[in-house]
Formats: C-alpha cells, sequence, structure tokens
C-alpha cells in the first residue's frame, strides 16, 4: 500500500470502528474503500472482517456494564452460523452475496423500525424465534457483515432485551464474535491482506471506543432514530454500488 492508501484505510477504519459501535454498517465504509485500492471483493471482504474486529472488542467494553452470561450463550450459536457465511462466500461468486446485502438491510431496519410493535406480540421472547434470528444475524455477518449490528439489534428484540442501551452492547459483543468466527475462515481460505487488516485493526479498534463512548450519553429513542437513518444510508449506498 502506498503512504496515500493507508491514510485513506486508516480514516476508514476509524469512522467504520465508530459506526460499528454505535449502529453498525461500518463495513459499508471500508468495504468499499478496499475495493477502490484494487483489493478483489472477496479478499476486500474477508480482510474487512478481521480488520473489523478490535474495534468490536473495543465497542462492546464500553458497555461491560450491561453484559450479563447471555452473551455467551448467544456468541456460540452466532460463531456456528457466522463461519457458515464465510464459507458460502468462499463458495460462491461475489456477485452474489453484492447484490443480495442492500435487501437484507432494509428487512433489518424495518424490524428494527417495529421493534416495539413486535414486542408486545412476541408470544415466547426467548423462544424459538429468537434462535432463529441470532442464528440468521450471524449467517449473515459472516456472509458479508454490513448492516450486521441493525441485524442482531432486530434478533436481540426478538430474545427479550428491550432496552436499546443494554441491546447495544450485546449487539456489539456478537458482531464481534461473528467477525471473528468468520475471521478464521477466511484465514484458513487465504483471502486476508494482512497489511490492510493491521491498519483497519489499530484504526477500527480507536474508533470503536471512542463511538461506544459516545453512544451510551444518547436518549433511547435517538439511538433508534440513528439505527434506523444509518440503515437507510447504507441500504442506499449497497444499491448504488450494484
Amino acid at each position: 500500500m502506498t503512504g496515500q492508501e493507508t491514510a485513506l484505510l486508516f480514516a476508514a477504519g476509524f469512522a467504520a470502528g465508530g459506526v460499528n459501535a454505535a449502529v453498525g454498517s461500518g463495513t459499508l465504509i471500508t468495504f468499499p474503500t478496499l475495493l477502490a485500492m484494487g483489493v478483489p471483493p472477496v479478499l476486500a471482504n474477508g480482510t474487512n472482517c478481521l480488520g473489523l474486529v478490535p474495534g468490536s472488542v473495543s465497542g462492546a467494553y464500553t458497555f461491560r456494564d450491561v453484559l450479563d452470561r447471555r452473551a455467551w450463550r448467544w456468541g456460540l450459536l452466532v460463531a456456528f452460523f457466522a463461519m457458515a457465511g464465510a464459507l458460502l462466500v468462499l463458495a460462491l461468486p461475489s456477485e452474489v452475496f453484492s447484490a443480495a446485502v442492500p435487501w437484507l438491510i432494509l428487512l433489518a431496519v424495518a424490524l428494527v423500525g417495529l421493534q416495539p410493535l413486535l414486542l408486545r406480540h412476541l408470544p415466547e421472547p426467548n423462544g424459538p424465534s429468537s434462535t432463529v434470528a441470532l442464528s440468521g444475524s450471524g449467517f449473515y455477518g459472516g456472509y458479508f457483515g454490513a448492516g450486521q449490528g441493525i441485524a442482531f439489534l432486530a434478533a436481540l428484540a426478538a430474545s427479550g432485551v428491550t432496552d436499546i442501551h443494554e441491546a447495544n452492547g450485546f449487539k456489539n459483543v456478537l458482531a464481534g464474535v461473528a467477525n471473528s468466527a468468520a475471521a478464521i475462515v477466511f484465514v484458513i481460505g487465504g483471502q486476508v491482506l494482512w497489511s490492510a487488516a493491521a491498519v483497519l485493526a489499530v484504526s477500527s479498534l480507536l474508533g470503536g471506543w471512542i463511538g461506544g463512548r459516545i453512544t451510551r450519553r444518547l436518549p433511547a429513542s435517538a439511538l433508534r432514530a440513528l439505527v434506523i437513518i444509518v440503515g437507510v444510508v447504507a441500504a442506499f449506498s449497497a444499491f448504488l454500488g450494484d
């Protein structure tokens, strides 16, 4: 990488770390940046996945006081399906997951927007529907990751997590688990550009820490609105990228 490319990628990673700590969709900052640098789609996906793990960790740390043992149970489930999603990336052409991304993000945004209504009509907040939602979110996170934070927030709503700040803490943990699990697959598959992943790791770590601290100061209604706005923008960006 040239010095200019390194600086650009560092800025993108910092921004993505902050966005991921707040609502997710940071991949739609870093993934296009890697593509603009000439990195092939699947290699960019693997590099991005590994590079954003530290940002998820630092973002989750700022919410450590709202986490409990459910993070371990849900994390194991998410890790399994994230690996399955990453394996599918390696098996299919990159055009397949690129075409599906905007539709999946729009679905997740709709679920978050309807979260209060859905919670009133969920017969079993911790029943089979929550397991399916978390499994699907994990699979999607391993498959591409753009908007996975929004998908996890929707899945957590189905799991009975009603407080938006508590949900945000669990979301950061689960996104980090999904990225880590998928990154293992991409590393084994040789789909990581290590120099770029290192730049993203450092910058997303800083961005996640700062973004998480800022998010804790937002009221629940403002954070929910921010989730929806970022999701819509992410979907629009993905449509333009097709």
